[in-house]
C-alpha cells in the first residue's frame, strides 16, 4: 500500500529564453520579446486549463511549493504570473506557500519585480553563473557581471528570500577566479547558494564543440573549496550542490529530493504522483505549441508511465542520495511500500565500498559516497 502524500508542489514551465546557452539542455527555446508577447496569452490559458484538469487529483492536498522554471520565466507578464495563482489559489490556500520564480539578470525590469512580488511571489532564483566577464561571455549569457550584480542589489529590496545560482569547473577556470565568485556571492548574503559543476550534456553546443574544461581532480578541488568557504560562512551544505541559511533551503527541492509527488504544467513539464496505491510519471510535449494543441484537444496524462515495484527502490535513491543527510528509513517504507530491508539487500556492495552509512533510524551517504552517487545507484540496478 502506497498512501497519497498530503503535500505536492507545482512545477509550472515557461519555455522561452532570449539566447540558449551553449551548455543548456533543458526544455527551452529561443524567441524574441515580440514573438512571446504574441502567444504568451494562448499557453498561460493552457497551463490554466491543464491545472483545471489535475485539481480534483490535488484534493485535499497541500501545496507546499510552486516554482516558475524555464527558459526565462523573468521575461513572462506580471499580470499572467497573478493570472495563475489567483486561479490556483481559488482551490488552495497559499499563505504558506513556497513561490518561486526563476530570473535572468539580464531580464530585470523593475516594474515586473515589483508586480511580481504583488502577485505572490516570495522567492527568486537568479541565474548568475559567474561574476567573471570572461566566463559568462564563454557561457553566451546575455549579462555582465556588473548586471548580475545591479540585479542582486534590486532583487534584495524586494524579497528577502532569494537564490543564487553559480557554477564551477568552467572552461578553463581556476581556482583563483572561482574563489572571488565565491567572495562576490557572499558579500551579497543570499539566503540560498546553488553550486553546480559544468557538465558537457548531449544535445548541446558544447557537446558538439567541447570547450577545455577542468580535470575530474581539478574540480574536486573546486568543490572542496565551495563546501568549505561555505561551511565558515555558516551556510548548511544539505544537498549535494545545495546551501542555505537561516532554514532557508529550497520547500520544492526538498520535495524533489525526498520522493515527494509533484505536478509538472506546461511545456516539457515532468509530473510524478501517487494514485490508488501505484506511483506515475508523467511528461509534456517539449514543442510549446503541440502542447498548446494537445490541451486544446484535452489530452491529458501525456506520457504517463507506473514506476514498477522492482524500480521503485532506484527511484527513491536517485533522488534521496542528493541530500548529505541522507532520508529515514521509515520515510522509506511511507514512500514506497516496500520495507527498508528489501532496500538493503541491495546495497550490501555500497555499504563495503564505504559509500553509506546507517543507524537505526537513518541511511546516508558517506562523504566519499556523496562523490560517488553513480555508483551506488548502478549497484542498485
Amino acid at each position: 500500500m502506497i498512501p497519497s502524500p498530503k503535500a505536492i508542489s507545482l512545477y509550472i514551465h515557461l519555455p522561452w529564453c532570449i539566447h540558449k546557452c551553449p551548455y543548456c539542455d533543458f526544455n527551452s527555446h529561443e524567441a524574441s520579446a515580440n514573438k512571446i508577447r504574441l502567444i504568451e496569452d494562448v499557453y498561460i490559458d493552457s497551463i490554466i486549463k491543464e491545472f483545471n484538469f489535475y485539481k480534483d487529483i490535488l484534493h485535499k492536498r497541500k501545496i507546499i511549493s510552486i516554482f516558475f522554471g524555464g527558459g526565462t520565466p523573468s521575461l513572462i507578464s506580471a499580470r499572467l504570473y497573478e493570472k495563475i495563482l489567483n486561479r490556483i489559489h481559488k482551490n488552495f490556500d497559499l499563505s504558506s506557500t513556497e513561490l518561486t520564480l526563476e530570473a535572468n539578470p539580464g531580464t530585470i525590469d523593475k516594474d515586473n519585480f515589483q508586480a511580481y512580488r504583488h502577485a505572490g511571489i516570495n522567492r527568486i532564483s537568479l541565474g548568475v553563473q559567474s561574476f567573471n566577464d570572461k566566463h559568462l561571455l564563454k557561457l553566451e549569457r546575455i549579462h555582465s557581471s556588473k548586471e548580475a550584480k545591479n540585479a542582486i542589489e534590486f532583487v534584495k529590496k524586494i524579497f528577502d528570500n532569494f537564490n543564487l545560482d553559480l557554477m564551477f569547473a568552467l572552461p578553463q577556470q581556476t581556482l583563483d577566479e572561482l574563489n572571488k565568485d565565491l567572495e562576490t556571492a557572499l558579500l551579497f548574503s543570499p539566503s540560498h547558494l546553488s553550486f553546480y559543476h559544468l557538465t558537457i550534456e548531449p544535445q548541446t553546443r558544447f557537446y558538439k564543440t567541447p570547450p577545455s574544461i577542468p580535470s575530474e581532480d581539478y574540480a574536486f578541488k573546486m568543490y572542496e573549496m565551495i563546501t568549505s568557504k561555505l561551511k565558515k560562512n555558516n551556510y548548511k551544505h544539505y544537498e549535494t550542490s545545495a546551501f542555505a541559511k537561516d532554514e532557508k533551503k529550497s520547500m520544492h527541492n526538498l520535495n524533489y529530493w525526498l520522493f515527494g509527488d509533484y505536478l509538472g504544467l506546461g511545456a516539457g513539464a515532468h509530473s510524478k504522483i501517487t494514485m490508488n496505491d501505484s506511483i506515475f510519471r508523467m511528461n509534456n510535449s517539449k514543442n510549446p505549441k503541440n502542447y498548446i494543441d494537445l490541451i486544446k484537444q484535452n489530452n491529458y496524462f501525456q506520457n504517463k508511465q507506473t514506476i514498477t515495484a522492482d524500480n521503485l527502490p532506484f527511484e527513491f535513491m536517485m533522488n534521496a542520495l542528493r541530500l548529505t543527510s541522507g532520508f529515514s528509513k521509515k520515510e522509506f517504507k511511507q514512500k514506497t511500500g516496500i520495507e527498508y530491508i528489501v532496500l538493503k539487500n541491495k546495497l550490501h556492495k555500497s555499504f563495503r565500498s564505504g559509500l553509506l552509512y546507517e543507524d537505526n533510524e537513518n541511511l546516508k551517504p558517506t562523504k566519499k559516497g556523496i562523490l560517488f552517487l553513480n555508483e551506488i545507484l548502478h549497484n542498485l540496478i
